[in-house]
């Protein structure tokens, strides 16, 4: 465990999804393949729980992943979409107030996220895919922000916010607007995924990044992550005093130590994220 908890429990049971965790690695698979891995209110409730706690937990990478044919096909019609037609406008704003805390508990978790995408990409699972720090898509994937088309504004949980800082302000319109579908090439080419792969290569693909990711500097990681994140809405300034503070504090890391030590004794590194 790290970090400080008292009387609340870790959740050992998360029923809507799978969970497991292994040498420093989380993952997530949802699990619901039958409606290419639509999500439910259950679903966004415990992923933003599970983040929240992911911190203090002995993990240094989350691997987000979809089981079948699909990542995340968005909110499920019948069980979200047709329930949120009953809902009062308090009751509403309680929902999208929850959809979007999945995102900023993402963003603000100091654990590396990888999305692993297999497949359709659409609605919140594309927003949940541009929260990740890193995508890794197989060459049929297709990301899909398709709020438009049903009516609703193309910023959701975030995406007004994330998708212009990725692509640029006039790509991110274009997608935002019309809700026409990106295929992994041109993701790949305007920088919304970081590797295009085939299909058989993707679980492999994923677990060499986490597996980089779990055995370097993690506590270095973890704290550019936080920067880039904080960073953006920073003036110049800031950003320098910021990067400053935390590059002395990282100065008396026994990681930096290391480094120093394994360079004089001419050998790799053992990192050990402290």
């Amino acid at each position: 465990m790290r970090g400080f908890r008292a009387s609340a429990e870790f959740t050992a049971d998360w029923q809507h999804f799978d969970y497991s965790e292994a040498d420093g690695v989380a993952t997530v698979t949802f699990s619901r393949p039958d409606v290419l891995n639509a999500l439910t209110f259950d679903v966004y409730a415990d992923l933003r729980d599970l983040l929240r706690q992911l911190p203090h937990r002995d993990v240094d990478v989350l691997i987000i992943a979809g089981r079948g044919r699909g990542f995340c096909s968005g909110g499920d019609v019948e069980e979200i979409i047709g329930e949120l037609a009953k809902f009062d406008s308090r009751h509403l704003l309680d929902f999208t107030r929850m959809t979007g805390e999945v995102v900023e508990a993402m963003r603000t978790c100091p654990v590396p996220i990888i999305a692993s995408i297999n497949g359709t990409t659409a609605g919140a699972g594309a927003v949940i895919a541009l929260a990740a720090d890193f995508r890794i898509a197989v060459e049929k994937a297709r990301f899909h922000f398709l709020f438009t088309k049903v009516g609703l504004s193309g910023g959701d949980m975030g995406s007004a916010y994330l998708l212009p800082r990725m692509v640029g302000v006039g790509r991110a319109t274009e997608i935002l607007m019309f809700g026409d579908p990106v295929d992994a090439a041109r993701a790949l080419e305007i920088g919304l995924v970081n590797q295009v792969v085939p299909a058989e290569e993707l679980g492999a693909a994923t677990e060499a990044l986490a597996a980089r990711i779990a055995s370097g500097p993690t506590f270095a990681y973890a704290a550019t992550k936080t920067l880039i994140t904080r960073e953006q809405d920073m003036d110049l300034g800031g950003a320098i005093e910021l990067e400053a503070m935390t590059q002395a504090l990282l100065m008396t890391t026994s990681d930096h130590a290391e480094f120093l030590a394994s360079f004089r004794e001419k050998r790799d590194p053992n990192w050990t994220g402290r």
